[in-house]
C-alpha cells in the first residue's frame, strides 16, 4: 500500500535508510508545501541499497525544518520514498520483489501488484502542476556523476546538464521512474557514484536544492558545446543458465576482473572483456533498444577470449554478482550529437524514437 502524507514523519531527517522501516509504514509519498509552485517531485530508494538520494533529501530539508532554518521550502515539493522493505536489509531488492524502478506505467512484461503503487503515485502527481521530476540513484560500477533522460527535448537537457556535462539519453529498460514522469514534466534520473560516496550526496543535494529555486528552466537550446550526450544502445546480461565470476577458473564466463574500469571509455574493436570456456553458446545475451538479440553484432569469441567485435563505450558495467544476475551486468552506448536533432523549443521526441 502507499502511505500519503502531508508532512515529514517525526524522525525522518535523521534516519538512516536501514531504518526507515520504523518511520514509514512502505513506500511513501510526502507533499511539502513551498513558497512557489510548480511542485517538484523527488523519489529515493527505488533501489533499497541505494541510498545516496535518503542522504541528499535530508541535507536539503535540514537547511529550511530544522532550527534556524525558514521552516518552508523555495517551492513545494513531493517526495516518494521507495523501496523500504529492502532498505531494511541493505539490498537492491528482496528475494521475490520486483526491481521498483521497472514496474513504473509503460512497463513490459509481467506485471506485479506493487505496480499499482507506482500507478497511484502518478495519479496522484497528475492532479499537481509539476515543475520537474528527479529520481536519485547509484551504482555499483566505476562511473562518472551522470545524467539519463528519456526524451530528446531541450527542456530536458537543460534539467539534466544542471547535474552533469555527460547525458545519457535511454529508452530501455522500460518501467523506469523517469520515462513514466516524461510524460507529465521534464524528467531527469541522477547517477551518483558508488555508495558511501561523500561528493555524491553533496552533488545532488546541490542539485535538487538548485531546483527548489529555479523560477523556470532556460527556453532556449542547450549548445552542443556544452553537453556530452550519449545514447544507450543495448543492454547486457548474463543468462541465468550461464555461470560466470571476475576470479574462479571453473565457470562458463570469467569476467575481467577491471570491467567497471572500462566504463565511459571508448573502447577499440578487440578489447578482451573476460575468458569463454569452451564454445559457451549464448554466454553473453545482448538486447538492442527494440528488445532484439544483437550479442554477434558487438561481441565475439576468439582463442577462448571474449572480445569487443566493433568500437564502443560500456556504462554501469559492474562486478556485483547480485546486481549482474537480478538486473544486468551493464550497458552500450554511442555518443549522440546533439547538432543532428534539429530539435525545437520544448518539442522533443518521445521514448520509443530513435
Amino acid at each position: 500500500m502507499l502511505a500519503i502524507l502531508d508532512q515529514l514523519p517525526e524522525g525522518f531527517l535523521d534516519a538512516q535508510a536501514r531504518e526507515l522501516a520504523r518511520t514509514l509504514p512502505g513506500p511513501t509519498l510526502i507533499h511539502l508545501p513551498g513558497r512557489r509552485t510548480p511542485t517538484l517531485f523527488v523519489s529515493i530508494l527505488l533501489h533499497g541499497n541505494e541510498d545516496t538520494g535518503l542522504l541528499a533529501v535530508q541535507r536539503v530539508l535540514r537547511k529550511y525544518f530544522e532550527p534556524n532554518g525558514s521552516g518552508e521550502l523555495p517551492r513545494a515539493m513531493s517526495l516518494f520514498v521507495g523501496n523500504v522493505e529492502a532498505a531494511e536489509q541493505g539490498l537492491r531488492r528482496l528475494n521475490g520483489q520486483p526491481d521498483f524502478n521497472r514496474i513504473w506505467p509503460g512497463a513490459e512484461g509481467i506485471e506485479h501488484q506493487e505496480a499499482e503503487i507506482m500507478r497511484r503515485v502518478m495519479d496522484e502527481m497528475r492532479e499537481r502542476d509539476l515543475f520537474a521530476s528527479i529520481d536519485i540513484h547509484n551504482n555499483t560500477g566505476i562511473n562518472p556523476h551522470y545524467a539519463c533522460v528519456n526524451r530528446l527535448d531541450h527542456r530536458f537537457f537543460h534539467l539534466a546538464t544542471l547535474f552533469s556535462r555527460t547525458v545519457v539519453y535511454f529508452i530501455r529498460p522500460t518501467g523506469v521512474q523517469s520515462a513514466a514522469f516524461a510524460k507529465l514534466c521534464p524528467s531527469v534520473t541522477l547517477e551518483c557514484g558508488k555508495v558511501g560516496d561523500r561528493s555524491g550526496v553533496e552533488h545532488a543535494a546541490q542539485f535538487v536544492d538548485a531546483c527548489l529555486h529555479l523560477a523556470q528552466l532556460p527556453e532556449h537550446d542547450v549548445h552542443h558545446q556544452d553537453i556530452d550526450l550519449f545514447h544507450t544502445v543495448a543492454i547486457v546480461r548474463i543468462p541465468e543458465k550461464v555461470s560466470f565470476s571476475f576470479g574462479g577458473s571453473d565457470v562458463d564466463v570469467r569476467l575481467a576482473p577491471d570491467l567497471d574500469h572500462l566504463n565511459f571509455r571508448e573502447l577499440p574493436e578487440g578489447t578482451r572483456l573476460g575468458w569463454v570456456n569452451g564454445n559457451c553458446e549464448g554466454c553473453v545475451e545482448v538486447r538492442d533498444e527494440h528488445g532484439a538479440l544483437v550479442a554477434e553484432r558487438f561481441f565475439e569469441v576468439v582463442d577462448g577470449e571474449l572480445r569487443t567485435k566493433v568500437p564502443l563505450m560500456p556504462s554501469m558495467f559492474t562486478r556485483d554478482e547480485r546486481v549482474i544476475r537480478q538486473d544486468c551486468l551493464g550497458y552500450l552506448m554511442e555518443r549522440y550529437p546533439l547538432e543532428s536533432l534539429h530539435l525545437g523549443h520544448g518539442n522533443g521526441r518521445d521514448e520509443g524514437a530513435a
